[in-house]
């Protein structure tokens, strides 16, 4: 009995470390970039990394990153200047391209279409509206000699806060213990492909049985919920304006529509805060404009992207 556990126990370490191994050779998950609060209490980045970022459980999307010396994945340095023209792009995961390689990222397709115009990208995954002007304000002179500043808003999840803090469960993930785990190259591909996903929501299934039944609510209910959330979400915009500051001659919001509330797009228009809708042109796309594994955009869907910013930009 003790030398069949023995043999288990070796065989056991033997498989995981050959799966280690597959994994690491045929490169089936992503690199994981460094991040860190600057000096300024912007959370980005360490600058200079590269790697590869990696989704889906055959190496669906393969991409090359590159962190720039400012801390964004980018294919250029940021050097504005009174005697050229630049657009900045800045946003969350959409922006960051992680998901397309660095060189063909929605800045580089826009400075094809527009001849001697700089685009600097600084997209971080998880950033929200307080994380983008906090941003701005902060390196309030690199910006101001951008001409054109392009700020992505989603209004389910951008407007949830009224002020700035670091996300410290962002933050959580640079601690000795998950950088340590992440070296586990065959855990993270596990993790990556949805293998522990099946436990995560049995626990939660079980912790949420043990919770008292709660009130179905009405359509009438679900309706007054929403119109207070929207307005809760137009108050903390007030607020993060208010603070930070909204130059309404160069900053324009990049968003869709269809899946803004109607009374936030009124606001916007009624206080002179212009955006640029991208939904009619994804819609009319004939081709899938998203990964079909993720909701961000394929590279379809990024030229459309590129397309609309280079429109609006010529009008402006």
């Amino acid at each position: 009995m003790k030398k069949l556990v023995f043999k288990i126990c070796i065989y056991t370490i033997l498989i995981l470390l050959a799966l280690e191994i597959w994994v690491r050779v045929f490169h089936l998950t992503k690199d994981y970039p460094v991040r860190y609060v600057d000096e300024y209490g912007v959370e980005k980045w360490v600058p200079n990394q590269n790697g590869y970022s990696v989704t889906g459980n055959r190496r669906q999307n393969f991409s090359e990153y590159h962190i720039n010396k400012f801390g964004y994945n980018s294919y250029r340095e940021f050097n504005p200047s009174k005697d050229k023209v630049e657009i900045a792009l800045v946003g969350d995961s959409f922006i960051e391209g992680f998901h397309q390689n660095y060189y063909h990222s929605i800045g580089k397709k826009i400075e094809n279409k527009l001849k001697g115009v700089e685009v600097y990208e600084y997209g971080y995954a998880g950033y929200d509206l307080a994380d983008q002007l906090h941003l701005i304000s902060q390196y309030k002179k690199q910006f101001d000699l951008i001409d054109y500043v392009v700020l992505g808003l989603k209004f389910e999840n951008d407007l949830t806060r009224g002020e700035y803090n670091v996300v410290q469960e962002r933050m959580a993930l640079e601690t000795p213990i998950y950088k340590a785990l992440r070296q586990i190259k065959l855990l993270v591909y596990l993790q990556n492909i949805g293998a522990f996903d099946a436990p995560r929501e049995l626990v939660s299934k079980l912790l949420s049985a043990k919770k008292s039944h709660q009130h179905t609510l009405t359509k009438e209910e679900e309706e007054e919920l929403q119109k207070e959330l929207e307005t809760k979400y137009i108050e903390n915009f007030e607020s993060l304006i208010k603070t930070h500051g909204f130059d309404k001659t160069r900053f324009v919001f990049l968003l869709d529509a269809e899946k803004t509330p109607g009374l936030f797009l009124n606001y916007l228009n009624g206080h002179g805060f212009k955006f640029i809708d991208f939904s009619q042109a994804m819609n009319e796309s004939k081709t899938p404009t998203t990964l079909i594994y993720d909701k961000h955009w394929n590279n379809r869907g990024r030229n459309i992207i590129a397309d609309v910013i280079v429109e609006n930009f010529k009008k402006h």
